[in-house]
């Protein structure tokens, strides 16, 4: 009897699943396409690839939502109408720049940097959020003359010497806080302390790069569906005796939710699909493991570096379209349940009089 099994060392399970490999005493989830030996066998496992295309797509929105959604914050409801005029074509305009220029800045001058100055970035995380809320809780404590000269509709100029110090600031102070808290190396402490390695290009350098890559299309979503609500229902609730901030959270966001709820999920796909910034900045590692610090290979990166070695028809041909498929049912979904959602939210919030 004669059986034809061309694909048999592949199944669902050996895809998703561990699997027990030859060295090995306890099953592993591997993406090993060439082996050195040949009595080695080639190892399918697609779930390491599908962890580091959601684990950079998660470090990106981590960066890029705060940031853009402030932004659009800022420039639709409290920007003066001059500044908003040069500053959101000038953000809108960043998403013209191609990932391969941002991945290699990424890769090349980036990742090494904050190698170098590891303490000292991982202070700026800290600082600067905390400085933004400082720098805002002292504006409330001047004098009205002074407030008068530093409007908050031109807050997003006043506040970049004030940001620029304490970056400063924070990298001056970095050798001191490595010696004091880690003893005086910090990767070395990680490795010790908390079991972390740390590679020079990993899932930290690439949510900095992709999440400045993604920010822009969020912004500008979320920013015209700000731009849209009628005045008229702030205005409203000014009348009524709110601040600006509470009709922001409980009238102009509602109001723009279905809107700025499509912005975030357009920006997830984009990271999910992004390509050359993964590719460029990361070392392209397939492990499975949550730490910022540590490699990653996203399925749409795997794509681009094995196709042209890949034989015509074989397994590994197969597979790499099965995860471009995968890619495109995932974005696919991403991009359907944004629409779905979006609509019900108009629905909901349409008789408030905001955007449709």
């Amino acid at each position: 009897m004669e059986i034809d099994a061309e694909h048999a060392e592949v199944s669902w399970r050996s895809l998703w699943l561990p699997q027990h490999y030859e060295g090995h005493a306890v099953p592993q989830q591997r993406w090993q396409t060439s082996v050195s030996d040949s009595q080695d066998e080639p190892r399918y496992g697609l779930a390491p690839l599908a962890w580091g295309t959601l684990k950079a797509a998660a470090y990106a929105l981590l960066v890029a939502i705060p940031l853009a959604l402030g932004a659009a914050v800022h420039t639709a409801c409290f920007m003066s109408a001059g500044l908003r005029a040069r500053i959101k074509p000038t953000l809108e305009l960043m998403e013209a720049l191609p990932g391969v220029v941002l991945g290699f800045i990424a890769g090349l001058v980036l990742a090494p940097w904050v190698e170098r100055h590891l303490p000292g970035v991982l202070a700026l995380l800290l600082v600067l959020p905390l400085g933004m809320l400082a720098g805002g809780s002292l504006w409330t404590r001047l004098s009205p003359r002074l407030r008068q000269r530093l409007p908050l509709s031109w807050a997003g100029l006043w506040l970049i010497p004030w940001l620029a110090l304490l970056a400063a600031l924070a990298l001056w102070l970095s050798p001191s806080l490595e010696r004091w808290w880690f003893d005086g190396d910090m990767r070395t402490w990680l490795e010790i302390q908390l079991g972390l390695d740390y590679a020079s290009r990993n899932a930290m350098i690439v949510g900095l790069a992709m999440g400045l890559a993604v920010m822009p299309t969020i912004y500008a979503l979320a920013e015209d569906a700000l731009s849209g609500v009628p005045k008229s229902l702030a205005e409203g609730a000014a009348a009524m005796g709110a601040t600006r901030w509470q009709a922001l959270w409980k009238v102009v966001l509602p109001a723009a939710s279905p809107g700025v709820f499509a912005a975030l999920m357009i920006g997830a796909g984009r990271a999910v699909g992004e390509t050359m910034i993964v590719l460029m900045a990361t070392g392209n590692t397939a492990v499975m493991t949550a730490s910022p610090f540590d490699g990653l290979r996203s399925l749409s990166a795997n794509i681009a570096i094995e196709l042209p070695e890949a034989a015509l028809g074989g397994t590994h041909y197969r597979l790499l379209f099965l995860s471009a498929l995968l890619l495109f049912v995932f974005t696919f979904s991403v991009n359907t349940l944004a629409e779905v959602v979006r609509g019900r939210l108009r629905r909901r919030y349409q008789r408030l009089g905001g955007p449709t």
